[in-house]
């Protein structure tokens, strides 16, 4: 929320309507008596600007009703104009300029259209996608989204893929375009995959502050539950999905959280594929780490639970591990340490190793 608190001692009071969350704070300007910000009250997936006064009026939105997705400005100095860039799971990237507070578009600026790109994708095979959300047994809401094959018929069997990420650092269901992601996505569904991905507690949707401080001391427990627990919940749901063909994947953190979700809940999923993960949390780094989970030290218990390497024991199905071993962000060691332990319980498993290949391995040939 926004606060105004008076140096001299008066009452403070609050711009923003404290049942919803200032996503990020764009501008104040003093001598036109507003605070622009963004917000999303109505859908985590999605964002807005909102423009409030000083004084405490009414915040109203700005972005207009009939672009939905996710939106991104840079307002000038002046408030008078911005630099408006926006995109939905459905819309290409756009980015204009417009002119403050009607958010009308200068025509005289040359606007990004992106118009190859949309007839690229036209020509693909068509892939439905859709948002949908799970509530869970204590009333709790996650969002998530869901793609469908091309040749998709609700009477038949299909495997069903989760992409995860799940810590505090990101989100994967977002109302914006994927860019990469997405379209990768979009090619495994192209091959007969329905392919969906959830938000678990912890993630920085804006559902307040409980739902991100929820986590705290225990990255990688309440997460992967609510990741296992949704994942249910999808296969009672859709009759279509094949219980028996169930695999998850992820990256960085979403590799981590790949391999709490196998290691605990190895009667959901039927194999998995972990990148660059996080195998011990004591093998991370500190500005990171100790922001979500205090110091090793004064949370021993939480590092022990939290961490995948404590449970490969539970490992009943295909893994594969991929690693750049000049990874400088989540160290190599991570999976040197977690190949040891699953060779130590007798746990097969597969891995490829990309040499000297940072965390986003994408260096070299090939």
């Amino acid at each position: 929320q926004v606060w105004v608190i008076d140096r001299d001692g008066a009452e403070p009071y609050c711009l923003t309507p404290q049942e919803q969350d200032v996503i990020a704070v764009l501008k104040i300007d003093p001598a036109n008596n507003s605070l622009w910000f963004l917000a999303s009250p109505d859908n985590a997936t999605q964002r807005y600007l909102y423009k409030a006064s000083l004084s405490g009026d009414e915040p109203v939105r700005v972005t207009p009703e009939d672009q939905p997705g996710w939106h991104e400005y840079q307002i000038s100095h002046d408030g008078s104009y911005a630099i408006h860039r926006w995109s939905s799971k459905a819309q290409v990237p756009q980015v204009e300029l417009v002119e403050l507070p009607a958010h009308t578009p200068v025509e005289s600026f040359p606007a990004v259209r992106n118009e190859a790109l949309a007839e690229r994708l036209a020509s693909l095979p068509e892939v439905r996608e859709e948002f949908f959300q799970i509530t869970l047994p204590d009333a709790t809401e996650l969002d998530g989204w869901i793609m469908y094959p091309p040749d998709f018929d609700p009477d038949e069997k299909w495997p069903l893929l989760m992409h995860v990420y799940g810590e505090p650092a990101g989100q994967t269901v977002m109302d914006r375009w994927g860019s990469a992601s997405q379209l990768w996505h979009r090619f495994l569904a192209e091959q007969g995959y329905v392919v969906a991905s959830v938000d678990n507690r912890g993630t920085p949707a804006p559902k307040g502050r409980a739902w991100r401080k929820c986590v705290y001391g225990s990255i990688g427990v309440l997460a992967s539950a609510d990741q296992a627990q949704a994942t249910r919940a999808l296969l009672r749901r859709h009759k279509f999905l094949d219980a028996d063909r169930v695999g998850i994947w992820g990256w960085s953190g979403g590799g981590s959280m790949t391999l709490n979700a196998l290691f605990r809940y190895p009667q959901i999923y039927s194999a998995g594929i972990a990148v660059a993960f996080v195998a011990d949390q004591r093998y991370y780094d500190t500005i990171y780490q100790e922001r979500y989970m205090n110091t090793p030290q004064n949370n021993p218990d939480g590092y022990l639970a939290g961490s995948p390497i404590h449970h490969a024991a539970g490992l009943e199905d295909p893994v594969l591990l991929i690693y750049g071993t000049g990874d400088d962000n989540c160290h190599y060691q991570n999976n040197e340490a977690l190949v040891d332990e699953l060779i130590k319980h007798g746990k097969q498993f597969d891995q490829v190793a990309y040499p000297n290949r940072s965390h986003g391995i994408y260096e070299g040939a090939g």
